[in-house]
């Protein structure tokens, strides 16, 4: 996602002081080609502000008295089991019964509304241009592939790094739906969880070029764009929907195109 220019150099500026963290167990492999890919250098112990373990747990953040690791089966699996997947609101908004459908999920976050997709039976492709988010991304969809539960949902999530602007200015085949939610990073600060993403959010600054965002995803002729949008906020660009699903503190505008 394209974020404003202020807070854009606020993250870089915080990207440039996350170190690496190889633990006992860790795959050294995937910790040397991010330290190459972001210029982290590899250390022996946490540093001053956000750290990247890499250890037999898999990946996780760390820094400012938090510790974050995504993980589906903790998050998820009540979302997704017992007939409660159909009872989400994404899931109603997404809706579709046609055999091979795809999705995109173009501001993925940490990956659990692309999950819901994929539970729907969707093939997701998930966009983040934030490498650190991208690497816990990729990891926790990869120890949702170990789960029984869980992983044939995890085996239609693919991870692409990259601006979802521009990602999605080249796409080559067709998709049914993309997704939007330029809420994240900018959520409120009052559960645990979201105390937790507070390291997210350190890394990836909220969006501010919303028409932008739109504009790539209509041009890429999808049959449905989803929005997920705060309640009481205004339409996505201003853009109004075809219609609208309702829930106590969020709503999902759908375009029909």
């Amino acid at each position: 996602m394209k974020a404003n220019t202020e807070s854009e150099r606020e993250s870089k500026e915080l990207n440039n002081k996350i170190v690496v963290c190889l633990g006992k167990g860790g795959q050294r492999d995937m910790a040397e080609s991010f330290s190459r890919k972001t210029g982290a250098p590899i250390v022996d112990k946490p540093g001053e502000y956000l750290t990247i373990h890499f250890d037999s747990k898999g990946v996780s953040l760390s820094g400012f008295g938090l510790t974050y690791q995504g993980d589906f089966a903790e998050t998820m699996m009540h979302r997704v089991t017992n007939g409660r997947l159909q009872h989400e609101m994404l899931v109603k908004a997404a809706k579709s019964e046609k055999e091979g459908r795809k999705a995109i999920d173009a501001t993925a976050g940490m990956g659990e509304d692309a999950f819901l997709l994929a539970a729907q039976g969707y093939e997701v492709t998930l966009y983040e241009q934030n490498p650190v988010i991208a690497a816990l991304l990729k990891d926790a969809i990869r120890r949702a592939k170990k789960n029984q539960v869980l992983k044939d949902i995890a085996g239609r999530m693919k991870v692409v790094e990259g601006d979802s602007v521009e990602c999605m200015s080249k796409l080559l085949d067709p998709v049914d739906v993309i997704y939007l939610d330029p809420m994240f990073p900018a959520r409120q600060k009052s559960s645990l969880i979201n105390k937790k993403l507070q390291l997210i959010q350190k890394l990836e600054p909220p969006c501010s070029e919303e028409t932008d965002l739109f504009d790539a995803a209509i041009k890429a002729e999808p049959s449905r764009i989803i929005v997920k949008r705060p309640l009481k906020s205004e339409c996505l660009a201003g853009r109004k929907p075809s219609y609208t699903l309702k829930g106590k503190a969020i709503r999902y505008d759908c375009y029909v195109l």
